[in-house]
């Protein structure tokens, strides 16, 4: 059973459509939380302004790719090795540094009661417009 108030990180998802300009859109949240045994993310493409900041985007690519993050956090994917994985390896594999055009911003952490509400007014005020 987890602690009343148990720590917790999480990373916003960033589409970077253009990796010179270091321009990003949010466009979704990971929230894991290993005392809650919780992972979850969820994604949302705000396609105008991602075409603001360059049009002609593989938007089609950019919502397969947001789609795969919320599969491995959610452990449905039976691509290898990512079913294998446990929450922590996959939080990790999900936040680790990379430069393509969907990308994890920094780890944040805090603590929470409730990480499924703590993830509900993050990807509010981060994501959701």
């Amino acid at each position: 059973m987890a602690p009343p108030r148990s720590a917790f990180e999480y990373a916003v998802i960033r589409v970077v459509p253009d990796i010179e300009r270091e321009e990003f859109v949010n466009a979704g949240l990971i929230v894991f939380s290993r005392p809650h045994a919780y992972l979850r993310a969820a994604t949302h493409i705000n396609e105008d302004a991602v075409n603001r900041i360059r049009a002609g985007c593989d938007l089609e690519g950019i919502r397969g790719q947001l789609r795969f993050i919320e599969e491995v956090a959610a452990g449905t994917t039976s691509a290898a090795p990512f079913g294998a994985m446990d929450q922590s390896e996959r939080f990790h594999w999900l936040t680790a540094p990379r430069s393509t055009l969907v990308q994890p911003g920094p780890i944040h952490a805090g603590v929470t009661e409730d990480p499924a509400a703590t993830f509900e007014h993050l990807y509010d005020r981060l994501v959701g417009r």
